[in-house]
């Protein structure tokens, strides 16, 4: 099945055919993140923390208490959302990366969880490799060779010698299409100064800076530019689940890192 994707930029319109699809909370407090372009621009209505109303449609992933659901629950729920897409087929639905803000999920957790729905929705981009059916070959192995020509050799310099995008930069890489790819989503990924749900990371920047300088790296002091570095280590580690120990071996070519879900192919 094939699907349309956005590139998760903040929208706040839509074509009147196409609904705004959020995380919410049971209480129905609309006042952060997607919810609150919700209610300001989609008619999202206070108090109504599930179901569609106005231009949106709300899918709880915290409970009434603003607390975290689990995922169950929230799975319930999609799947309410499931049936009401395939019920009303002539609408599209936007759907943001409802659960991966302040519910505090991973979008590998969430974005399993809508496989098999209705066409008429449009996924965040950040989803496409949990929803596809060739999602594993999207995902190759980390290897040292991989991570260091895209996290701080020809990337970088390329980047910063007069290239105008990772895009273009990334072309005079020897990295295969699929890792171009991945190189691209770490690349692109807002961690510093804040994340693309507006989410202060600076501290936790700090401590995996702290932890890793001194071992792979000598970095003198904690200015812009080691901060943005290390911003993409930990959107890589985020994106294939695994701490700053593993990266430490994975830089030395001690070990290669399988993604998620091909751990989970094996253990089945």
């Amino acid at each position: 099945m094939s699907y349309q994707y956005h590139d998760e930029s903040i929208v706040t319109e839509l074509p009147e055919d196409t609904v705004f699809v959020f995380g919410s909370n049971l209480a129905g407090i609309h006042d952060s993140g997607a919810a609150r372009v919700a209610a300001q621009h989609f008619a999202a209505v206070k108090g109504v923390g599930r179901g569609w109303a106005g231009q949106s449609f709300a899918i709880p992933t915290l409970n009434e208490h603003i607390q975290q659901m689990p995922l169950s629950q929230i799975e319930h729920y999609v799947d309410d959302f499931k049936v009401y897409a395939k019920h009303h087929p002539k609408m599209k639905y936007f759907l943001t990366a409802l659960g991966c803000g302040i519910a505090g999920y991973k979008v590998s957790e969430i974005a399993p969880l809508f496989k098999g729905i209705h066409p008429n929705v449009i996924f965040p981009e950040s989803f496409r490799p949990y929803i596809e059916a060739d999602a594993i070959s999207q995902f190759p192995d980390l290897t040292a060779e991989m991570v260091h020509s895209f996290i701080c050799d020809e990337v970088i310099f390329y980047f910063n010698h007069g290239y105008e995008s990772f895009e273009e930069a990334l072309e005079q890489t020897q990295l295969s299409t699929a890792e171009k790819a991945i190189a691209l989503i770490v690349l692109n990924e807002e961690l510093y100064p804040r994340d693309r749900y507006g989410r202060g990371r600076e501290h936790e920047i700090n401590d995996i800076l702290a932890k890793l300088n001194g071992k792979i790296f000598d970095f003198h002091d904690n200015s812009e530019g080691p901060m943005i570095f290390v911003s993409a280590i930990i959107a890589l580690m985020e994106l294939y689940d695994f701490d700053e120990q593993d990266f430490i071996a994975l830089w030395q070519g001690k070990i290669n890192i399988q993604h998620p879900l091909h751990r989970t192919v094996k253990k089945h």
